[in-house]
């Protein structure tokens, strides 16, 4: 199924000269807004701290408001979008999202910056959630799985790119350039997607945003093995990747002495991994199975996290680290797309709910995993414990869950 198969009432702006290459670049694009503007303060917090008169555990807060706002607005975007389709949800949370971004650029307390924060992740949350539910919404089978292999390796690559570029502003303009810089990126994917897509769900009366009526859909998705087998799995991955984003900074510039620049290219180096293997993740799909396929990529990512338990008790050194990092994003990578078709294929006509929750349960878990990692002292001995506990239970929740399903 292609997208010239779709009914032409269903597109209002789908016009011939963009072709579905186009609109799913657009739709990475648009998954790729919340997480870029989440990672690219990194590399910034000890001098927005001084700038802003606290202290630079303080001022992490600002991402983990972020991350707080920009679950819990998900699981209202994705049921609205149901009932009044995609096109207004992701303009009005892309306008947002620009307005919140220059709030923080002028901020100058901390109060101030978790206002503009919480704007911001509130836009951010429909340009995240809304890009899976518009792919669900253009493609299935196949088609869907190489989309949103694409959808999701830009999704995985902004945070491991933001750094960098965080650091590179940092030091050239100052950390306030960073929230221009996303806000820019924000305003243009904008009007990609208004050039270039549009919209793609006609508006349903039927469906109800009513909270009890709400409320009934995400249980009966969470009660649906079909569902919450590779969601849940893919929250436990994503507590995974996030442990690793959280503790990278101990590991790397407390104990091997890097700049926060070395980081960014750190992170940087790491998404060839994901670039890969979320491509290669489809075909094996096509020559395996999309299941068989989601289990090898699952048992890689295992054998990552028991490697860097592993390295614990080596010398410490930038290889012992990357390496098994290097295998977990392998994994992670294939798991990652597959997991994501798979969650939502058998839910066409409640995408947008399907795809709030999907969300909701990633963002959940990457606050799992970062607390987890705070919680233990050695920050190398806490990566390593939390991923091998999250991958092994992402597995075991995946099988159990193909016992009710049949393989694909």
């Amino acid at each position: 199924m292609t997208i010239e198969n779709i009914d032409s009432d269903k597109l209002i702006l789908a016009r011939k000269p963009f072709s579905i290459f186009a609109r799913i670049s657009v739709l990475a694009a648009l998954a790729a807004v919340g997480s870029f503007a989440t990672n690219i303060l990194l590399p910034s917090l000890p001098s927005m701290a001084r700038d802003l008169n606290v202290s630079t555990a303080a001022v992490s807060s600002t991402i983990s408001v972020y991350l707080a706002v920009f679950a819990v607005g998900q699981l209202i975007v994705g049921p609205l979008s149901d009932r009044y389709g995609r096109w207004k949800p992701v303009m009005f949370g892309l306008g947002i999202f620009v307005l919140g971004s220059l709030w923080c650029e002028f901020s100058t307390t901390l109060p101030m910056m978790l206002v503009g924060r919480t704007i911001q992740a509130l836009g951010a949350c429909a340009a995240s959630v809304l890009s899976r539910a518009i792919a669900r919404d253009l493609l299935s089978g196949e088609e869907l799985t190489r989309a949103l292999a694409f959808i999701m390796v830009a999704m995985a690559a902004a945070p491991g790119f933001s750094p960098l570029i965080g650091g590179l502003l940092d030091t050239t303009t100052g950390w306030r350039s960073e929230f221009l810089v996303v806000g820019l990126f924000g305003a243009t994917v904008a009007f990609a997607y208004f050039r270039c897509v549009g919209e793609t769900h006609r508006p349903d009366g039927n469906v109800s945003i009513q909270l009890t009526a709400i409320l009934r859909g995400y249980w009966g998705l969470l009660t649906d093995r079909r569902f919450i087998a590779p969601a849940g799995t893919l929250g436990l991955f994503m507590g995974a990747l996030f442990a690793m984003f959280s503790v990278s900074p101990r590991v790397l510039i407390d104990g091997l002495g890097f700049s926060p620049i070395q980081l960014g290219l750190f992170f940087a180096t790491t998404v060839l991994a994901v670039f890969a293997s979320g491509m290669a993740g489809p075909r094996l799909a096509i020559r395996f199975g999309q299941a068989r396929a989601t289990i090898m990529g699952l048992v890689i990512a295992v054998i990552g996290g028991v490697l860097l338990f592993s390295a614990h008790w080596a010398q410490h050194s930038l290889w012992t680290y990357l390496g098994p990092i290097m295998v977990f994003l392998t994994g992670f990578g294939m798991v990652n797309p597959l997991a994501t078709a798979t969650a939502l294929q058998p839910f066409g006509d409640r995408a947008g709910l399907a795809s709030a929750l999907l969300g909701f349960l990633q963002m959940a878990g990457a606050a799992v995993g970062v607390v987890l990692t705070a919680s233990i002292t050695s920050a190398t001995l806490a990566i390593g414990i939390v991923q091998v506990a999250l991958t092994m239970l992402g597995l075991i929740l995946y099988l159990t869950g193909q016992r009710a399903v049949p393989a694909r």
